[in-house]
């Protein structure tokens, strides 16, 4: 493995009512500790983004980035400050996972790098327009970082505004695979069908 990963966990969680998302209980483990063991193997080293005190992270035992973009861009910004991580790590490639999303792929990393482009999303079946993105799950080449910057301080906020214009391919997975919680509906959905 010659890439990390960077856990998107930065954004204000609206819907369930603030606070950290990641931290809602799932059974008996927190969405981000779903995450971290999914996500762990892929890669050869873990980052999480994450806005405000990083220090109410220390028991996840993972560095904290935070965006350095103001004013809670989404998840670009988080991507941008994972890349920022890896760029100083020395690794060319990172590997973007959502922290509300327990049960994506456990070959995540090994499918995505079978494609040969800067940017690489994940994707799912869509019977009207064929493919689904699911963009906070990517495959990013930490050399576009200073492009990213830039097209972060130019107001673009869309994932697929940038990486439609960095030449991304989509990598199709199965149509349950990226599950997210949202809402309290969701996590109650969540408790029924993902154990």
């Amino acid at each position: 493995m010659t890439e990390c990963a960077v856990i998107l966990a930065g954004g204000q969680a609206n819907r369930m009512g603030g606070g950290d998302k990641g931290r809602l209980m799932l059974g008996d483990r927190s969405l981000i500790h779903r995450v971290i063991d999914r996500i762990t193997p892929q890669v050869d080293a873990v980052v999480l983004n994450a806005n405000g005190d990083p220090d109410r992270f220390d028991d996840l035992g993972l560095p904290v980035v935070a965006d350095s973009v103001a004013d809670f861009p989404g998840p670009l910004a988080g991507v941008l400050a994972g890349m920022d991580w890896a760029a100083e790590q020395g690794y060319d490639w990172l590997i973007s996972v959502a922290a509300d999303t327990p049960s994506f792929p456990r070959d995540l990393a090994q499918r995505l790098a079978e494609f040969d482009t800067p940017v690489v999303l994940a994707a799912t079946p869509d019977p009207e327009r064929g493919r689904l993105p699911q963009p906070t799950f990517g495959r990013w080449q930490v050399a576009l970082r200073h492009d990213l910057r830039a097209a972060l301080n130019d107001g673009v906020r869309k994932i697929r505004q940038w990486t439609q214009a960095q030449g991304e391919s989509l990598v199709v997975f199965g149509p349950d695979d990226f599950f997210n919680i949202n809402t309290p509906e969701d996590l109650a959905w969540a408790e029924e069908h993902l154990k």
